[in-house]
């Protein structure tokens, strides 16, 4: 997923083509937890496939968000604007961005009250900046920069940014690129990289939240809220449970998905780089380690990339309710994993070279597809 829309993956050292999923030995390609409504004999498995209508055209669309009191999509283009699904330019950072590999515009959100808008992007050294706007729905104003971190690498940059029920900002950055976690960002605390931080952006620059894990805490980051994590390309909050699934691409075997119900205070450890999904990586599994939900292996029939998307709560397709959508990049596939057992994930549809998932305020789904369409997903 380069910008000059590579379709493959690479693999070598840590320079992989993509925006934000990375595996290190990708194969070339061309192309507390809810109990799910759907019952046994109305599971995706049964009900088939969804039906993907393409409802927008893009420039290598990679993040999605909808704004309160607004009936517009916002989609982030790798390649540096911000647009709307009317057409509309909001931001164009196309001649600030870095353009390599993993790096350019990777993150939209909304603050919950629509009167700021933040981006998650990176520079023409590589380092990434979020960004903050205020924005009265014509015009953005007023830019800051909230957060700046370093990137020792080009890749792994994470990128994701979300509002979680609780009003904070998270934020994705991975483990600051190499093969293998060079540095060892992902078991440090000394560090923001190989993490999702929560701030409240509205400080100056930010603040820290005092219930964050390991604020005040000496030698640590107090804006991290979980840590051991490769490259959390995206995550997304369940908005009925306020649950928190993460996609965290993986290194040379395994993608996961991990999961943090909505009762946790944070300080999770997913183990990267002790353990790759639930394999011994440098040093171990270690007991106090969070094990993924859901992993599967990277390469077979072309996976390379874990897409994660939201639990669907949407009202159009009943028996999908309850479910968590994710997918693969290289690959194509999307599938369906009831929430209370992720485990039994089925597939519901292929989208070329998928490159995130979107919510509606309707609780409805979009793909995005690096190739520059939007979906809404559709009942078959």
């Amino acid at each position: 997923m380069a910008v000059l829309l590579l379709v493959a993956l690479t693999a070598c050292s840590g320079e992989a083509a993509s925006p934000g999923p990375s595996a290190e030995t990708a194969r070339p390609t061309s192309t507390g937890t809810p109990t799910p409504s759907a019952t046994a004999s109305d599971t995706p498995a049964e009900r088939g496939r969804l039906r993907f209508a393409k409802i927008g055209e893009f420039d290598k669309p990679v993040a999605f968000a909808v704004r309160e009191g607004d009936d517009r999509l916002y989609v982030a283009e790798q390649s540096g604007r911000l647009r709307t699904s009317t057409g509309d330019t909001v931001i164009d950072l196309s001649g600030e961005v870095s353009s390599g590999n993993e790096q350019g515009l990777l993150g939209v959100a909304f603050h919950p009250s629509g009167r700021w808008v933040y981006l998650d992007w990176t520079d023409a050294q590589g380092d990434t900046h979020v960004t903050e706007w205020a924005y009265d729905g014509s015009k953005a104003t007023a830019r800051r920069d909230v957060l700046t971190q370093e990137q020792p690498f080009a890749n792994h940059n994470g990128g994701q940014l979300a509002f979680g029920p609780d009003g904070h900002l998270y934020i994705a950055l991975g483990d600051g690129g190499g093969a293998g976690d060079p540095l060892g960002n992902g078991q440090k605390l000394g560090t923001l990289l190989g993490k999702i931080l929560r701030i409240d952006p509205r400080g100056d620059p930010y603040t820290i939240p005092k219930d964050n894990p390991f604020a005040g805490r000496k030698g640590a980051k107090g804006e991290i809220w979980a840590y051991g994590l490769r490259n959390p390309w995206r995550f997304a909050f369940d908005r009925e449970t306020g649950d928190l699934w993460i996609g965290d691409v993986g290194q040379n075997e395994w993608e996961e998905v991990d999961h943090q119900p909505a009762g946790s205070k944070g300080g999770e450890n997913y183990g990267w780089s002790l353990r790759e999904g639930k394999e011994r990586f440098h040093g171990g599994k270690g007991d106090d380690l969070t094990q993924p939900v859901i992993v599967y292996p990277l390469g077979e029939d072309g996976n390379c990339s874990v897409i994660a998307g939201p639990v669907y709560r949407g009202k159009k397709i009943p028996w999908l309710r309850g479910h968590f959508l994710y997918g693969d990049f290289c690959a194509g596939w999307i599938k369906a994993a009831p929430a209370g057992t992720p485990g039994e994930a089925a597939e519901v549809g292929e989208v070329e070279q998928l490159s995130s998932f979107g919510e509606g305020h309707d609780g409805e789904v979009y793909a995005l597809s690096l190739q520059g369409p939007l979906y809404r997903i559709d009942p078959a």
